[in-house]
């Protein structure tokens, strides 16, 4: 069988492979502890549960807008009011089945085959297969662990030619939870490219403030949902503003290929925005105690954290003393000390001879991992 070179060029998704590879050996009764993947450990809040049902049973089971439930696009707008400051037509917000079909329509009205897109390295792991399987081109720029792994907008200057059709921006950031500072975005911002923003992790900040990049330039597009923040990741709703000239591009595309996102989860999301301040605050400050327990534990083993992250839930920390081969070590962790871990040459090149660490568990299990793997170093006499 002979695929499209644009499905041969992708690359898996390692920290999937992980969590597959941790889930065959718990079928086999072994207890792996999950560090890994990026997914709350919470349920939804209960007020989204029950609001869910009664969608049900109040029959809210059709196709809403291809644009979504304006209820639900003006009740984002208010929420970014209330946030940023910022006034925002309910026109402008597209409603998706999570971020990552947001993505893709962006990507299909902004870049045309052959063109280029900046993506930071390390990077979350789907974009550039994002970009390649509309036949683009990512264009990676190293982001240096000294800096926060943040853009060094000099170094974005020298890769935009006339072939650069955007640039991706993450902050907070996966893999490494840091947060861009408002100096650094404003200077991507004068670089005159279309900007992606990634702000799926707002909310989830710990020291300092994440900024909208629509505080700095109205040439962008910003992603954000209700999976990282809200805990409803198999709900599966996110959503995008967009410049007013691409709604109707964009909604067509929509259209086609995802007719609308789920018509329950959207009142799901409404509720969420409405109702949830209180079980958001409550978790953020248990994420809050379990970073400072996950750091204080990775550096006493000799992890190497330049900078603690402010945000997200996770932290990208050197592990270059105990091996160069971040894929074989974060393997060998799982399979020798049952923690399952992600290899950071999962977010580029740059991020070989690191470990992302997630903490979006609970406290007793980020020490029990803790445990295993300082364990395991000390067996392996590389601590």
């Amino acid at each position: 069988m002979k695929l499209p070179e644009r499905n041969r060029d992708i690359k898996p998704f390692i920290v999937m492979e992980v969590l597959e590879k941790a889930h065959e050996m718990e079928s086999h009764g072994i207890d792996v502890i999950h560090l890994e993947v990026g997914e709350p450990d919470f349920v939804a809040p209960k007020s989204v549960i029950i609001e869910s049902n009664i969608a049900m049973m109040n029959g809210h089971t059709h196709y809403t807008h291809s644009l979504g439930d304006p209820e639900l696009r003006s009740a984002i707008c208010m929420d970014y009011y209330n946030k940023y400051g910022l006034g925002i037509d309910p026109g402008r917000v597209i409603i998706t089945s999570g971020s990552s079909p947001a993505i893709h329509l962006i990507l299909s009205v902004l870049m045309e085959r052959g063109q280029e897109v900046i993506i930071p390295d390390p990077g979350y792991a789907c974009y550039p297969n994002f970009i390649k399987l509309l036949e683009g081109i990512p264009v990676p720029v190293k982001c240096e662990e000294s800096n926060g792994f943040q853009y060094e907008p000099q170094k974005v200057k020298e890769k935009i030619n006339d072939n650069t059709a955007a640039i991706f921006l993450n902050s907070p950031s996966n893999p490494t939870g840091h947060i861009a500072s408002p100096e650094n975005m404003k200077a991507l911002a004068k670089l005159g490219k279309w900007i992606i923003s990634d702000e799926i992790y707002h909310g989830l900040v710990y020291e300092n403030k994440a900024h909208c990049m629509l505080e700095f330039t109205d040439q962008t597009f910003v992603i954000n949902g209700f999976s990282k923040l809200y805990a409803m990741t198999g709900l599966r709703v996110g959503y995008m503003i967009a410049p007013p000239e691409f709604v109707r591009p964009i909604q067509k595309i929509q259209q086609n290929i995802f007719i609308c996102a789920s018509s329950v989860a959207q009142r799901a999301a409404i509720k969420a925005l409405i109702s949830c301040h209180d079980d958001v605050q409550e978790r953020k400050a248990q994420y809050a105690q379990r970073r400072t327990v996950m750091i204080n534990r990775l550096k006493s083993m000799g992890f190497g954290i330049a900078r603690e992250p402010e945000g997200a839930f996770y932290i990208f920390a050197n592990a270059k003393k105990f091996g160069q081969d971040s894929y074989k070590l974060a393997f060998d962790i799982l399979e020798n000390a049952h923690v399952g871990v992600t290899p950071g040459i999962d977010f580029g090149a740059n991020g070989e001879g690191f470990l992302r660490f997630s903490y979006a568990n609970s406290i007793e299990n980020i020490n029990k991992g803790m445990d295993r793997i300082e364990a395991y170093l000390n067996k392996q006499g590389i601590k």
